[in-house]
């Protein structure tokens, strides 16, 4: 077996230098170097921004959708959606490990694992797609992929379902980030909330703004309101459309007695909500984007167009602990657990 590049650039095709996740073409051969993983796949969680797209281009279309997935790891060798650039993630067992590494990881041949790095740098191989559940953005496929000597993963706990376990990992980043940016007495505002990573964050947010604090939930009509009021989750619930953003910030003075949040979080999975996450924050507050149809241009913009003058940072999908603390919030809370199972399981 060769060595190759621990971030994975030998496996580049085109542009030559460039890192896995930059590149528009990798190399989906499944033979291994001494320093990768081998990884025979079970599931697919396609990123939902990217989902969202594949969607609404398919018209909803299941088997277009199959044409669309499979059309992608054919041109680039990784599932990276072209329009959003985003992936996902994805859940197996190991079938190989390269020797150079086989005695620095805690994994053996047939450890459950799910990949923490994105699809859209991961090497994939797709025989057949099984399955296709488009109301929680996953596949279920015959097929392989590569984790590199870099790559992070965690392996399966025996005490959690594995689809819910994928569920939650799929966006552990999102309420590991939470925990470090929110403090006691904090209002927050979570666009998004009823999502996936909308209800694990409003879920870390309340624990962390303590009882002078305040968590609120972004709806977009009664129904979902109704959903995210049981959930427990939110001392507020606003009802407004992402894309007006006055809208937003008068439902948000509303809840958060006349005043701008210190905090907000988008979960969302659709573009140009920018301004509706950036208007409602007060000055030298936070605006966190962990929604992968994010703008950079349009946040930066959009914030210096109204004057404001706060924190924007970047959706991380990770940070030291964030499978651990995903993990453990399902454990902690019934609510939670019993919602996953229900929507995502």
């Amino acid at each position: 077996m060769k060595k190759g590049n621990k971030y994975g650039t030998h496996r580049v095709i085109e542009p030559q230098g460039a890192l896995p996740v930059s590149a528009r073409k990798i190399s989906n051969n499944m033979e291994i170097y001494n320093n990768e993983i081998l990884i025979d796949v079970n599931y697919l969680n396609i990123d939902s921004a990217s989902f969202t797209q594949l969607k609404e281009e398919s018209d909803g279309n299941i088997e277009k959708i199959k044409e669309k997935i499979l059309k992608i790891v054919k041109d680039y060798g990784k599932m990276q959606n072209p329009v959003t650039g985003s992936g996902g993630m994805l859940t197996g067992k190991v079938e190989k490990i390269g020797v150079a590494i086989k005695d620095k990881i805690d994994l053996k041949p047939g450890d459950k694992i799910a990949t923490l790095v994105s699809l859209s740098l991961t090497p994939l191989w797709i025989e057949k797609i099984l399955e296709i559940r488009p109301e929680i953005d996953r596949v279920k496929i015959k097929g392989k992929a590569i984790l590199f000597e870099s790559g992070l993963y965690s392996k399966l706990p025996e005490d959690l379902e594995e689809t819910l376990a994928l569920a939650a990992l799929d966006v552990a980043g999102a309420p590991a980030q939470v925990a470090k940016l929110v403090k006691k007495g904090n209002s927050v505002l979570i666009l998004g909330a009823s999502g996936k990573s909308g209800l694990m964050c409003s879920y870390e947010a309340k624990k962390q703004v303590g009882m002078k604090g305040k968590v609120i939930g972004q709806a977009k009509n009664e129904q979902r309101a109704l959903f995210l009021k049981k959930t427990g989750f939110y001392h507020n619930i606003i009802i407004a459309d992402v894309l007006k953003p006055v809208d937003v910030l008068k439902e948000t003075l509303k809840a958060n007695d006349g005043k701008e949040v210190d905090i907000s979080i988008n979960c969302l999975s659709i573009p140009n909500t920018e301004i509706s996450s950036i208007i409602p924050v007060r000055d030298d507050g936070i605006a966190y984007f962990f929604s992968m149809a994010t703008s950079f241009t349009q946040a930066a913009l959009g914030a210096e167009g109204i004057g404001k003058d706060i924190t924007m940072i970047i959706g991380n999908g990770y940070t030291k602990g964030h499978a651990h603390l995903a993990l453990q919030e399902l454990r902690e809370s019934k609510n939670l657990r019993n919602i996953f199972k229900e929507k995502y399981a």
